[in-house]
């Protein structure tokens, strides 16, 4: 058996009364390229049935949702993984094209790839040549 007395057994049980609520926020790694705006949510034990994502204005809202391993009428020991619904909102530029928007569930890890919206796109602009003059303020 396994058990935590003291301090740190009282902390261990404060902080899985707090994250048993599902407030856990769903931890996020993003970036962009030329091309497009990338998210990476880390979504562990989850199915990809469960998981929701969607986009409404500028805000994404991912939900998704971990049972409890425990089998009912087992006795738990030692509960440490939340469990239950999660939910992440994030407020998302405009310069996104999210209905163009991709999602991949693979290993625990949902990768959104939301492209860039065309005005946002890096563009060069030509130089021509001729003679000097002078630009009027």
């Amino acid at each position: 058996m396994l058990a935590r007395t003291g301090a740190l057994g009282d902390l261990d049980r404060l902080a899985r009364e707090l994250t048993r609520t599902g407030s856990s926020v769903i931890p996020v790694d993003a970036w962009r390229d030329d091309d497009a705006f990338y998210l990476q949510f880390d979504l562990p034990g989850m199915d990809r049935s469960s998981i929701d994502l969607t986009t409404e204005g500028d805000t994404l809202t991912l939900s998704a949702e971990r049972p409890s391993p425990i089998p009912a009428g087992a006795r738990p020991v030692l509960t440490e993984r939340p469990v239950g619904r999660f939910t992440r909102h994030l407020t998302l530029s405009d310069a996104l094209d999210t209905a163009a928007a991709e999602a991949v569930y693979d290993n625990g890890v949902l990768t959104l790839r939301i492209p860039l919206a065309a005005h946002a796109k890096p563009r060069r602009i030509a130089v021509s040549g001729g003679a000097p003059r002078q630009l009027t303020t």
